[in-house]
């Protein structure tokens, strides 16, 4: 059996000081409500961007929205340059790869069966000759190589998170969107993702993170978002965005933001 190569069919990534993904205005309305308010912002090359908030705030509507899979109320989301709706399916499965909160599965598929559904959208492709190095690459790197014969149902929940994150990196998109990928891991594996996500973006790819945890935005991210009611409450650096103020405002608790005493990076703690 053999397959045809599509060689027009994979859009060339902008690799600039714009972003990949960009929202402009975007608002967004689920079951009568209005989750995401009037949002500018951008993911951009090079760097991690960290959604940050409290439950509720829009973190994970929004960046459905910055992946273009949720119809806007108003505004317009751009990827790679081009509104998102000039898309095709396809193509944009091979700009941009999404995380999920919840990773569940119908069938027993093994865990190499998993993360080689990263490679479906190069399927026809030239980038298909990639996907067993791709495949092998993103398990080691999310260390899931060690039972990769297992059924994925068989898998812990901080092991299926793992399993789902080695598919998003086996996909081999310029952009990553990854939505709370440490919630269900422990402390080793949360570092492990997040200083995955920094090569990424030190390779010259984008990536957005939903995250709870502000110390694990201030050590890894470029730059924070702050959502609070589906608005954005701050944009900008950890050291800008990391403000007591402001963040006990958002959280409804009290905070101290600290230095950490060997890299100086905001620590941020709750008043008790």
């Amino acid at each position: 059996m053999f397959r045809v190569r599509q060689k027009g069919a994979v859009p060339q990534v902008v690799r600039n000081a714009h972003a990949l993904a960009e929202a402009e205005g975007v608002s967004l309305s689920l079951g009568g409500r209005n989750v995401v308010r009037d949002v500018s912002l951008g993911v951009r090359t090079s760097e991690v961007l960290a959604l940050v908030g409290p439950n509720g705030a829009g973190k994970s509507t929004l960046l459905a929205a910055l992946a273009a899979d949720l119809p806007l109320t108003s505004g317009e989301v751009r990827i790679n340059g081009r509104p998102a709706r000039d898309w095709s399916a396809r193509q944009l499965a091979t700009l941009r790869a999404v995380l999920p909160q919840a990773a569940t599965l119908a069938f027993p598929f093994t865990v190499a069966e998993v993360v080689e559904m990263g490679r479906a959208p190069w399927a026809g492709t030239e980038a298909e000759d990639e996907d067993e190095r791709a495949v092998a690459e993103a398990m080691e790197a999310a260390e899931v190589s060690a039972f990769a014969a297992r059924p994925f149902s068989a898998l812990s929940g901080g092991e299926r998170a793992r399993v789902a994150f080695a598919r998003v990196l086996a996909q081999r998109a310029p952009l990553l969107l990854l939505d709370e990928p440490t919630a269900a891991l422990d402390l080793r594996h949360q570092e492990l993702v997040l200083r995955v996500c920094r090569e990424r973006a030190a390779a010259g790819d984008a990536v957005a993170v939903v995250l709870h945890d502000l110390g694990l935005a201030a050590a890894y991210a470029d730059r924070i978002a702050v959502l609070h009611d589906g608005g954005l409450a701050a944009y900008g650096t950890p050291g800008e965005v990391l403000d007591p103020e402001l963040l006990g405002r958002v959280y409804r608790q009290p905070v101290e933001v600290l230095p950490h005493p060997r890299t100086g990076e905001p620590l941020v703690l709750p008043v008790r």
